[in-house]
C-alpha cells in the first residue's frame, strides 16, 4: 500500500501506525498497529479513539493484511472482530460495511486497498465541508465552548467540531477538560496550541459558572452516533452541556460527518452505550505511576458516552450542510431520505 500520514494515522512499508493518544501531550510516540489484536487492545485503551479515526484504522489494517496475503475467510473474520471493538461509533460499522462489500470482489485485495484509501480522502473532504459549513455560523469574537476531542487526531482531515472552531479561529475558547479521561484537556488543549488557537482549559463542573456570567456564546461537539429522529450520543457529559446551554440559550451544535449519521437507529434509547473500566474514575494512572483516590472496592458507574436529545441541539453541521431542527422533525435522517 501506498505512503499514508494524517495526524494520528501513519502507513509505511505495508504497516500501520497510530499516534498513541494515551501519551499526549507529553510525548509523540507512534505505536505499531499491524495486526487485529494489537488493533483492538489499542482502541479499547483509547490509544487510537474518535468514532472516524477508528473506522479509518480498522480499514486501514483490512487493506494491509489483504496485501500480505490474507485469505477471505480470515479477512471476513477479521472484520467482524473489528467491528465489535467499539459498539457506540457508528463510523465503524460504516467504513467496515464498505469494506465487506469490497471483500466480496473477485479484486479483492485491490478492491479492499482502494477502498481503504478512498475513504481516508472521503474523510478530509468530510472535515472541509463540516468546517466550511459551520463557521459560517461563528459570529466574530464569539466564546465558544468544546468538550472532548474532535480535532485532527480523531480524524483523518482537520476535525468536526474543533474543525468548525480551528477554521473560524476567534479569541475565547474554553475547553472542557472532559472525564473520565481528560481528552478535552490533554488533546484537545494539544491541538489548539499546535494550531496557534487560543484557548482556556476549564474543569467540566465550571461551564454553568461561565455561562451564567455570559461568557459562552455558542457550544460546538463531535458525535459518535446520529439517530433517525437527531439525537445524538458523544463523549459522557456533552448531554450537561446541553441542558445548561438550552437553560441559558445558548446555542448548542453537534459536528459530524454523515458517516455518523445512523439512519436505521430510531432514537437515542436505541444507541449502545459502552461502560468502561471503574479504574478510571477511581484514580490515574501513566508514565508517572499510579493514584488511587477512591475507596479500595468503590462502586463506578463509567459510561463512556451519554445521549443528548434533539430538541436540545441547535442545528447538525454536517458535510452536506447545516440541517435545522425543523428538517429533522420533518424526517431529514429518517432512512427513506438517504
Amino acid at each position: 500500500m501506498q505512503t499514508l500520514q494524517t495526524t494520528s494515522l501513519r502507513v509505511s512499508e505495508n504497516q500501520l501506525f497510530i499516534l498513541d493518544q494515551q501519551a499526549l501531550p507529553q510525548e509523540k510516540r507512534w505505536l505499531a498497529a499491524d495486526n487485529v489484536a494489537l488493533l483492538v487492545d489499542h482502541i479499547h485503551t483509547l490509544r487510537v479513539r474518535g468514532a472516524p479515526l477508528i473506522g479509518l484504522s480498522a480499514s486501514l489494517l483490512l487493506a494491509l493484511l489483504a496485501q500480505r496475503g490474507l485469505n477471505r475467510d480470515a479477512l471476513q473474520q477479521a472484520l467482524e472482530t473489528l467491528r465489535a471493538a467499539r459498539p457506540t461509533a457508528v463510523n465503524l460499522m460504516n467504513n467496515l460495511d464498505r469494506m465487506k462489500q469490497a471483500l466480496a470482489r473477485e479484486d479483492y485485495p485491490q478492491a479492499l486497498e482502494a477502498e481503504a484509501l478512498r475513504l481516508v480522502e472521503e474523510d478530509k473532504q468530510l472535515c472541509d465541508r463540516i468546517a466550511e459549513a459551520g463557521s459560517a455560523l461563528v459570529k466574530p469574537g464569539s466564546r465558544l465552548l468544546t468538550h472532548c476531542n474532535t480535532g485532527g487526531l480523531a480524524t483523518a482531515g482537520v476535525g468536526t467540531a474543533l474543525g468548525v472552531i480551528a477554521l473560524a479561529h476567534r479569541q475565547g475558547k474554553w475547553v472542557d477538560e472532559t472525564r473520565p479521561l481528560l481528552q478535552g484537556g490533554r488533546l484537545t488543549a494539544w491541538e489548539l496550541g499546535e494550531l496557534g488557537v487560543p484557548y482556556q482549559l476549564i474543569a467540566d463542573s465550571m461551564a454553568a459558572s461561565l455561562m451564567a456570567q455570559g461568557q459562552v456564546d455558542a457550544v460546538w461537539v463531535g458525535a459518535d452516533r446520529i439517530a433517525a429522529n437527531g439525537d445524538v450520543a458523544n463523549k459522557i457529559g456533552t448531554y450537561s452541556l446541553a441542558v445548561l446551554a438550552h437553560y441559558h440559550q445558548i446555542p448548542f451544535y453537534v459536528a459530524a460527518p454523515q458517516t455518523t449519521l445512523d439512519r436505521h437507529c430510531p432514537n437515542g434509547a436505541a444507541i449502545p452505550i459502552e461502560q468502561r473500566a471503574a479504574a478510571e474514575v477511581t484514580g490515574v494512572a501513566g508514565s508517572f505511576g499510579a493514584v488511587q483516590w477512591a475507596p479500595t472496592g468503590a462502586a463506578v458507574y463509567n459510561p463512556a458516552f451519554d445521549v443528548t436529545p434533539a430538541g436540545l441541539i441547535s442545528g447538525w453541521v454536517l458535510d452536506s450542510g447545516v440541517v435545522t431542527p425543523a428538517q429533522v422533525a420533518a424526517g431529514a435522517f429518517a432512512p427513506d431520505n438517504g
